[in-house]
């Protein structure tokens, strides 16, 4: 058992979900309470399509995917996918605190009956459409393909490797045929990955941790 805890003990940065999960309901339940509408003139040319809810909703098997996969294989790339996620997660949710924001974009009606705008309609009576910007279905599917391409294994596998960007793709465009967010939330949640895949998998950090490893020797007399 001893040794089972030391192998996974990097399972505790799960305790991020005790930060994260009562704040984010807190901020939902703001829902009915005065908040800025962010909208720009390109969302009302965006047509609604329902069959975006495939994508959209894949995006939960997605991140989680990655999240195990990568638990398992390999800590120190499951240490910098945590630190792509929550970093960004937690400016959302700092964002949304300071600044609550929402859209109006939700059709009334549904121009077709069928299985896909009933699960639209299901997926709209749980998420409100406040705490929106930046899109964390974005940023979360921008985090999930940077961990797969980062992969050596799975970064190297065509298939995977190009099932993973069309996946990543689609769910950004679903943000949006789906009139879930405003293409100001998806910009600014493509801008807030983009910056995060710079800082932990673009970045060489090796000279300042060495610089920081090294002993200061006696410092010389003047």
């Amino acid at each position: 058992m001893k040794a089972f805890f030391q192998k996974y003990r990097h399972a505790l940065v799960l305790l991020y979900g005790l930060i994260y999960m009562p704040w984010f309901m807190w901020l939902e339940s703001r829902a009915n309470m005065p908040y800025h509408v962010i909208h720009v003139r390109l969302d009302d040319m965006i047509p609604f399509v329902e069959y975006f809810i495939v994508p959209y909703l894949l995006w939960f098997v997605y991140v989680a995917a990655v999240f195990v996969y990568l638990f398992f294989k390999s800590r120190r790339e499951f240490y910098q996918y945590c630190i792509f996620l929550f970093t960004g997660m937690t400016l959302f949710l700092i964002i949304s605190t300071i600044y609550p924001n929402g859209h109006l974009l939700r059709p009334n009606s549904f121009p077709r009956n069928n299985i896909f705008t009933l699960a639209v309609q299901v997926l709209y009576q749980a998420d409100t459409a406040t705490n929106i910007f930046p899109s964390l279905h974005v940023f979360n599917s921008i985090s999930s393909h940077r961990a797969v391409a980062n992969n050596p294994a799975l970064g190297k596998n065509r298939l995977i490797h190009g099932a993973s960007f069309v996946l990543m793709v689609s769910i950004i465009l679903a943000t949006m045929f789906l009139k879930q967010h405003s293409v100001l939330d998806v910009v600014s949640g493509i801008l807030l990955g983009l910056l995060m895949d710079q800082l932990v998998y673009r970045t060489d950090y090796s000279a300042v941790r060495i610089g920081l490893g090294r002993k200061r020797g006696p410092e010389k007399a003047a």
